[in-house]
């Protein structure tokens, strides 16, 4: 059987495929197609069908990591959203939390709501803050909202009312109500995807998922008739921002927590292949086409948070914690009104795409400076399925940069690398140094087409002492799916305060959390014995504004309450650096992941090589001093043992490692590419 996880990014759809029966894994990479991402999805399964030469019927897994949701948001392509809401709380999604996006600032302003006002309707109906009915529903003044808003020719509701995270009875009857009135529009209700306190965040995030909920629905659609089409019969899995996999028709519900799906699939592959080198505590350094994704990695778990801005939308939903920023191989060179030499943020994408790709594009960008300066291949990229024209980025360097900042060509190249480099430098220290971290501990793992290519770069402005580059590192998300685990999150919000007499109350919380979990996992037709669920207990001291995550490592029914404060405590100063014996503790959400575990591919390990290799040819690189004659190797042909002394170039099919003069590389046991500086 064959197991097939791709990812599909702003310029390249990356694809990894895994023989269960010799353990082989090939890697493959197309060009993405924005307009349609399931149609570049369709083209390289098709062609990896035929170049492997397999049955299609013989795919028994298929995962998939994609960036539509996200995309959606920030270009506000979503669906025209309507909201039902208790009355008084209409504009809720305006008010926000009243925080200026740039403090001094004052020509930058928020972003407009998804759903603008007059597609608000306001609803009699109150629960209050203990979860009893104040005031019963208003079923009537529901018919009349469904009524307008279908009028006003919405394709989504979202309806989210004061409190429903304690009860949400009225929100089911609401949508009841809204599928009677309406039986073709997407409903989402917020004590179904967010039930846990603080409004606005939880408005924002089901606002989030009806917006995008109906294009997802009809992408999925599809994408289900493409897979159909070349004779796949699995059905696929979805990575979505936890790291873990959900069926087709979870997303379908819950299209919100595919927000991170790609990147959050990388991060998990990189911590599996840490593990195994030997090196559990990582910065990840993943960089694309159109951004670059940095996180953090201890002891071998990845970082996790409860929220993100999207588009600077609140969303609020477990997920790999993973700090963004607008740098990638696509990022392009501009010069601002003060003369200065900018890079990014905005990115030439797959369509143009860089200039060298011959595709229209004019903007010069990194990838385009790395072609320059030799650190790219500057005739063929992708294993030579790509052709490149250098000459069509000379000179738009030249035009565009070099000649009005009075530079050479390759001074220009530089330049541009530099400011890239500065920058992707800015995001590892905001998720190590600026949270107390000491780098030295670190290893970089970089990948993504253009991650390895800066890596060393990278490592020497932050002083990282080493570079872990996986094997085929421009497709670590779509191997990372094959890593993942299938899981789903449950949350439920009671404000109140820990005590003896409280603490089998709060830890009841977790029994009908863990009902809904087994009756997934049923669903989803885990066996037994790999079933897992993690607990954790979200807490704060009483005055605090924000909590703390304190993990229960067992069954929460056998956790005392004196072993909570310790695990309290002891995590409050790991984020805070202090703690306050005798405080009152304030619980605020019990969390529950439900894992189902799957089968990993393991690493096949390449042949030993122990004598220096050979290179396959040489070719003039710039680096910092000059021009230098540099030997060029196929990642391919270097086994493991192997040693190189900078400067050399290693190229593979979906990527490209530099290192500089005077540094050390080997090939550990499993092939990757160890990087001392």
């Amino acid at each position: 059987m064959y197991r097939v996880g791709f990812d599909v990014g702003g310029t390249f759809t990356d694809f990894t495929i895994h023989d269960g029966a010799s353990g082989a894994i090939r890697h493959f990479k197309v060009a993405s197609t924005p307009s349609d991402p399931s149609e570049a999805i369709e083209s390289g399964l098709s062609a990896l069908i035929a170049e492997l030469g397999i049955a299609a019927h013989d795919i028994g897994f298929v995962g998939h990591g994609t960036t539509v949701a996200t995309n959606m948001v920030i270009e506000r392509r979503g669906v025209r959203t309507g909201l039902i809401t208790t009355k008084g709380f209409r504009d809720v999604l305006e008010i926000g939390r009243q925080v200026r996006p740039h403090l001094f600032d004052y020509s930058v302003g928020k972003p407009e709501p998804l759903v603008p006002r007059q597609r608000r309707i306001e609803v009699a109906g109150r629960i209050d803050v203990e979860g009893n009915t104040l005031t019963e529903l208003d079923e009537a003044a529901i018919r009349s909202a469904a009524a307008a808003l279908l009028a006003a020719r919405v394709e989504a509701i979202a309806i989210c009312f004061l409190h429903s995270y304690l009860r949400g009875a009225h929100e089911r009857r609401a949508a009841e109500i809204v599928r009677e009135v309406a039986p073709d529009l997407y409903v989402s209700t917020s004590s179904e995807v967010l039930p846990e306190f603080r409004e606005y965040e939880r408005f924002s995030t089901t606002a989030i998922n009806s917006y995008v909920g109906p294009k997802m629905d009809r992408y999925l659609n599809r994408f289900l008739g493409r897979l159909t089409n070349l004779g796949i019969a699995a059905q696929p899995y979805t990575i979505h921002s936890n790291g873990g996999l959900m069926s087709v028709e979870t997303v379908r519900a819950y299209p919100v927590r595919t927000c991170l799906s790609g990147p959050a699939a990388g991060v998990v592959g990189a911590a599996e292949v840490g593990k195994e080198a030997g090196f559990p505590d990582l910065i990840t350094f993943d960089v694309g086409g159109t951004s670059t994704d940095v996180s953090l990695v201890l002891a071998g778990a990845p970082a996790f948070a409860a929220s993100r801005m999207v588009a600077d939308h609140p969303v609020r939903t477990p997920m790999v914690d993973i700090h963004v920023i607008g740098a990638g191989g696509g990022s392009i060179a501009w010069i601002d009104d003060a003369g200065a030499l900018k890079v990014g943020p905005h990115s030439a994408g797959a369509d143009p795409g860089p200039v060298a790709y011959g595709r229209g594009g004019t903007e010069p960008t990194l990838t385009d400076a790395n072609i320059i300066l030799h650190r790219l291949n500057p005739v063929t990229l992708l294993g030579g399925r790509m052709k490149v024209d250098e000459g069509a980025a000379r000179r738009a360097v030249e035009e565009r940069i070099a000649r009005p900042l009075g530079l050479t060509v390759e001074e220009a190249a530089l330049g541009i690398i530099r400011i890239a480099v500065a920058n992707m430098s800015r995001a590892i220290r905001a998720v190590s140094t600026e949270k107390g971290h000491d780098l030295a501990n670190f290893a970089l793992f970089p990948y993504g087409g253009a991650g390895p290519l800066h890596a060393v770069a990278v490592a020497e402005e932050c002083d990282l002492k080493r570079v872990l580059v996986p094997q085929e590192p421009g497709t670590m998300c779509a191997r990372g799916i094959l890593m993942s685990d299938l899981s789903l999150d449950f949350v439920k919000s009671e404000i109140i305060i820990a005590n003896d007499a409280s603490w089998p109350r709060i830890v009841a919380q977790f029994d009908g959390m863990q009902e809904r979990g087994l009756a997934w996992l049923d669903k989803e037709a885990v066996e037994p014995g790999r079933r897992s669920f993690l607990r954790v207990v979200e807490a704060r001291y009483k005055g605090q504004n924000h909590e703390v995550q304190v993990r229960l490592d067992k069954e929460a029914s056998s956790v005392a309450f004196a072993e909570f404060v310790a695990g309290f405590r002891e995590a409050h100063r790991r984020e805070y650096g202090y703690d306050v014996e005798g405080l009152a503790i304030e619980v605020v959400n019990c969390r529950l992941k439900v894992v189902g575990a799957i089968d990993r591919p393991g690493t096949k390990p390449p042949g030993t090589q122990a004598a220096a290799p050979l290179a396959r040819d040489h070719r003039l690189v710039h680096f910092a001093d000059g021009w230098v004659d540099t030997p060029i190797h196929d990642r391919v042909s270097l086994g493991a043992g192997a040693r190189l002394e900078g400067p050399a170039v290693i190229e593979e099919m979906s990527s490209t490692t530099v290192v500089g003069p005077g540094q050390h590389v080997r090939i550990d046991a499993i092939g990757n590419l160890i990087v001392e500086l």
